[in-house]
């Protein structure tokens, strides 16, 4: 006991000693803090297990950080995100879907469909986005467009709409596949893309977010029950939407979408891992959304602008004498709400104001007419703008007018 005891005021006498200012044997003294921040710095993350990985701002579209971004790849199940978008655009959710031979042979992951029975397309998409099943899949790319081919190019015209730079899928369930055009693939950067445009969509959160969901086939002989393989969901508070991939030839897949205290980050991940390295996902995901919650804040980057005067050759007012130079103001209109914009921004980056407009312009000028823009750039990149126009109307200069200012100034 008495050891123990000895033990407690070494503890104590240190800690009381931390808390006070320390004088050193030449004098100076130093204060200690009283306490330590033991919160790790999220720096940017230098280990990856994916081959391909995009942190993205959920609200511009702008990537945060990359690895390969831009490679492309097969992206399995992930595929499914896109699917799901396509159908909740394209058809109505009490449609009735037939299960054809087609899909209901697909391979597992299947729900188990058999020819000829009926679903509503709704239940079938919880089917499709809680556990990811290849035959739901087919039933309601077939139903949606007629046949797999048919909603593939429903697929790929979206995924273009949307800003996919390189996307080509086969497949609506994401199993690996092969044409003439290429192999089913996207990109980090593309399937980033994708759940971005999907999260906007009520319908699909409500799914993605959906837990366990239970339905039957219409005739209500079959029964379900589907539980939401999106295990992120139960890792960290705030996950808007996920979803999970694997073939032999992607290895293990995940994107999803996460939102903190109104930042929204997308992480995209392709080729993270293969078996047994199921959780690769996982500590990758949370790195990249460390990483971008510690280092992102939202500010706000409006700032007045000088325009300055512009020349106005050859232009004329009343009044003047002939030689007298013609200058006028840009004038740029602006809400409140305008000012109080923001851009989510790291540590240490600014947003670039630029006066686009040029120092002169010839006559003749309306009052009203756009005579620039003042614009806002990060990273070289422009995140928006605002048109500048003429304050007033400069009329150009003619002969008759030299004529009537000569007779006016000769004869007054």
């Amino acid at each position: 006991m008495r050891m123990k005891h000895i033990a407690a005021v070494i503890v104590v006498t240190a800690v009381l000693l931390f808390t006070q200012t320390y004088t050193s044997a030449r004098g100076a003294e130093y204060k200690i803090p009283q306490t330590v921040d033991m919160t790790p710095v999220a720096e940017e993350p230098a280990e990856l297990y994916a081959l391909s990985a995009v942190l993205m701002d959920g609200e511009s579209g702008r990537v945060l950080y990359e690895k390969d971004g831009e490679r492309p790849l097969a992206n399995a199940s992930t595929t499914k995100v896109l699917t799901c978008i396509v159908a909740l655009e394209n058809s109505l959710g009490d449609d009735y879907v037939q299960v054809s031979q087609n899909a209901a042979s697909q391979p597992e992951v299947k729900l188990g469909l058999r020819k000829g029975e009926q679903y509503y397309l709704e239940d079938l998409l919880y089917s499709l986005m809680l556990k990811s099943h290849n035959d739901t899949a087919v039933a309601i790319a077939e139903h949606c467009g007629g046949s797999v081919e048919g909603f593939a190019r429903m697929l790929n015209r979206k995924a273009k709409q949307i800003g996919c730079k390189d996307t080509y899928f086969i497949t609506p369930n994401g199993l690996d596949a092969e044409d003439e055009n290429g192999k089913h693939h996207t990109t980090a950067k593309d399937l980033a893309l994708i759940m971005r445009y999907a999260v906007k969509n009520e319908t699909f959160l409500h799914i993605a977010q959906t837990r366990d969901y239970t339905f039957s086939e219409i005739t209500g002989k079959r029964t379900f029950s589907v539980h939401n393989a999106n295990a992120f969901l139960d890792m960290r508070d705030g996950v808007l939407a996920g979803k999970t991939g694997y073939t032999s030839q992607a290895g293990y897949c995940y994107v999803c979408a996460w939102e903190k205290e109104g930042k929204t980050f997308i992480v995209s991940l392709l080729g993270c891992g293969w078996p047994n390295h199921k959780t690769y996902k996982w500590s990758d995901t949370k790195k990249l959304l460390d990483f971008g919650d510690y280092n992102y804040e939202y500010e706000t980057y409006w700032k007045e602008p000088q325009t300055g005067k512009i020349l106005v050759t050859d232009g004329v007012e009343d009044g003047q004498d002939i030689g007298t130079k013609i200058y006028l103001r840009g004038k740029c209109s602006v809400t409140a709400y305008d000012r109080e914009k923001e851009v989510l921004l790291k540590k240490g980056e600014t947003v670039t104001c630029k006066i686009e407009i040029p120092q002169k312009i010839s006559a003749p000028v309306l009052k009203g007419e756009k005579l620039g823009r003042i614009a806002y750039y990060l990273d070289g990149k422009l995140i928006d703008f605002y048109p500048v126009y003429a304050e007033k109307s400069v009329e150009k200069i003619s002969f008759k007018w030299y004529t009537e200012k000569v007779f006016h100034d000769f004869f007054h």
